[in-house]
């Protein structure tokens, strides 16, 4: 097999091992997938300014997110159901996160649980939640997140309903029999029945809440001492409704394009959903980023740090736990190249100025420049 050089290569090595319904359910987006392709094509519309003569031979890429120190501002975002990549599945990805020292958020539809996850060894994780119609299942997944020692929940907002993904429709989607959504397994929900389209949108119909508003967000601080951070903002307004509501951070996403297609890209909404919350809470971005360019350019434009998502499942695929690793390590590399490039030695280096945009005004009056 060639040797995988970037992130983007381990897509097409997933695709050729995976069943099709497997591939086709991680790697879809929702209907025309207009969302899907402008996440990654957003980022190639964004240039760099790079300062040049500035001492790079020290570069400190390390961060802290709620608190929590890390290696570098790049994490796992939570995807499902992670065993039907690999027979470890959140297994190698929590051992990979925890040797590459940063944060891995685990999905409430895991294939393991969170005691499971707990149980490969020290790690800061993140628990990503569905509010299910009966609170009494989601006080006690809270618990036993909490219980584990997860650090934060990741609230979900974006999925009143399941996004229409025609791919998982097509193929009627389902778990495969020999897997359950570990956390539900005891209450009767690890399961997911044959449907006529799509088993995980009937799925989502029966179980997930969608009643779910900010009352909701002010509830579950009732019922955990864990930060929330609220994945799924789009604006400036929710976002400052998120800071009003007590939330700890806002997680820029689309769900990967997985929910309402022609939303924009999370790195043309970044800008103004950091704007919204103020500097009162750190505000991270998750979908598309594929390459060290991508990590620079979210925390130019405001962001304390990025998820990845779909990598970690294609890498998984291909070679597990190591795949895993590699793809964390090489977003290092690059990110740490990125910065040298562009003259920034720490995160609070990089700025504003280092990055150009279609919505920038052209010669925007810069600070002079001192030596």
């Amino acid at each position: 097999m060639e040797e995988v050089t970037n992130v983007t290569e381990y897509q097409e090595i997933a695709k050729k091992k995976l069943p099709k319904m497997v591939y086709d359910y991680y790697a879809s987006g929702a209907e025309d997938q207009w969302t899907l392709a402008e996440n990654r094509n957003a980022f190639s519309r964004i240039l760099f300014r790079p300062r040049i003569l500035i001492d790079v031979s020290k570069i400190d890429m390390t961060t802290t997110v709620l608190g929590f120190k890390i290696s570098m501002p790049i994490m796992i975002a939570p995807t499902a159901m992670q065993k039907m990549a690999h027979p470890e599945g959140e297994y190698a990805t929590a051992r990979a996160a925890s040797a590459a020292g940063t944060i891995m958020t685990l999905s409430s539809w895991a294939t393991s649980s969170v005691e499971e996850v707990a149980s490969t060894g020290p790690g800061i994780r993140f628990f990503q939640l569905y509010v299910y119609k009966d609170r009494n299942v989601v006080a006690q997944l809270v618990r036993r997140a909490e219980r584990a020692g997860f650090k934060a929940i990741a609230l979900t907002v974006d999925t009143p309903r399941l996004g229409r993904r025609e791919a998982d429709i097509k193929n009627r989607f389902v778990l495969p029999p020999f897997l359950t959504l570990k956390n539900f397994e005891g209450l009767d929900l690890g399961k997911m029945d044959q449907a006529n389209d799509s088993g995980l949108a009937s799925y989502v119909a029966g179980q997930i809440d969608r009643t779910l508003s900010w009352k909701d967000v002010q509830w579950l601080q009732t019922i955990t001492s864990m930060p929330i951070l609220v994945k799924g903002v789009l604006t400036a307004e929710d976002a400052r409704l998120a800071v009003q509501a007590g939330a700890a951070g806002i997680i820029v996403s689309n769900h990967g394009a997985r929910q309402l297609d022609y939303v924009p890209a999370t790195i043309s909404a970044l800008e103004e959903v950091v704007k919204g919350a103020q500097g009162r809470i750190p505000v991270f971005l998750d979908g598309g980023v594929r390459r060290g360019t991508d990590v620079f350019k979210a925390l130019a434009l405001g962001a304390s740090g990025i998820f990845i998502g779909r990598p970690v499942v294609f890498s998984l695929a291909a070679e597990g736990e190591a795949g895993v690793k590699k793809v964390l390590q090489m977003l290092r590399d690059e990110f740490e190249l990125t910065m040298a490039l562009s003259g920034c030695r720490s995160l609070k280096e990089i700025t504003r100025n280092h990055i150009v945009t279609e919505w920038d005004t052209p010669h925007a009056a810069l600070p002079a420049p001192r030596l």
